[in-house]
């Protein structure tokens, strides 16, 4: 079914050629759920799916694909028709524009923002980037000063550079790149290592209990020899036993703990 345009002669509306589809919305509001309103429905979304490409087309060169931007714009439309309520008496392009942008705009906000950027700072960047561009226009070129777009926007410097600031998010920088001048330094350079104080403090917390639980001569030969730094000669001459024997224990001992340790990292439930 094709629907009439809206245009009125010697009307310069920016939306005056969206299809007349208000009497199929009374026909569809009339009939019950089923086959031939959901045709009807459907007929509509077809009738309307020009003017929501064109709404997309408005946002292309923003980081996104014009396809992609199109199927959310699509998306949109199919929500304004399946929400639309013509008994509120307002026409369907007032419902429909703004839901089809919204749908786009928060596509923009959820989606494609690596990091996430709170909503006040996006409208911030809108704000700056829009006076940005009418100022460059007006000044031939030139790149507009932080107090000349406050005072274009009403805004504080402040949040004129807050909103300069925002683009930063939108997408991801390589960690070879350089930022600043040439010369400078790759971004990976700028990373942190493993700290690796970190792996001690998790041996020696699975190791407390397992020492805690070695017979007490044991016990006294690990703690002469690793915190005393006691020779094993000295501690067998200490305890009356040759240094043959200490080392046996030694390599014992810590031949237990170690399988010890690793029966707990493989069982969940922990050592019995």
């Amino acid at each position: 079914m094709t629907y009439p345009r809206t245009r009125s002669p010697g009307s310069t509306r920016p939306y005056n050629d969206a299809p007349d589809t208000d009497a199929a919305f009374r026909r569809i509001a009339a009939l019950p759920d089923g086959p031939e309103r959901s045709a009807l429905r459907q007929e509509v979304v077809c009738a309307w799916m020009p003017m929501a490409v064109r709404l997309a087309r408005r946002f292309r060169h923003r980081g996104e694909t014009f396809e992609d931007l199109k199927q959310v714009a699509q998306l949109g439309l199919v929500k304004a028709v399946s929400r639309f309520d013509p008994s509120l008496g307002t026409a369907f392009q007032g419902f429909a524009i703004p839901t089809i942008l919204g749908e786009v705009k928060r596509h923009f906000r959820d989606e494609l923002w690596v990091v996430h950027v709170p909503r006040r700072v996006q409208e911030l960047r809108g704000q700056v980037r829009s006076a940005d561009h009418e100022l460059c226009s007006s000044l031939g070129g030139g790149t507009p000063a932080v107090h000349e777009i406050a005072a274009h926007t009403g805004l504080t410097e402040a949040e004129v550079r807050l909103g300069q600031e925002a683009p930063e998010p939108f997408t991801a920088r390589s960690l070879d790149a350089v930022p600043g001048r040439s010369e400078g330094h790759p971004l990976a350079d700028t990373l942190g290592g493993m700290e690796p104080g970190f792996d001690r403090v998790v041996d020696r917390e699975a190791l407390r209990p397992l020492l805690r639980a070695l017979p007490e001569r044991e016990r006294q030969i690990l703690y002469m020899r690793f915190f005393c730094e006691m020779t094993q000669a000295r501690i067998g001459l200490q305890l009356g036993v040759s240094q043959m024997h200490v080392s046996r224990l030694i390599t014992r001992t810590c031949a237990r703990l170690r399988d010890q340790v690793t029966a707990d990292t493989h069982d969940p439930r922990g050592a019995p």
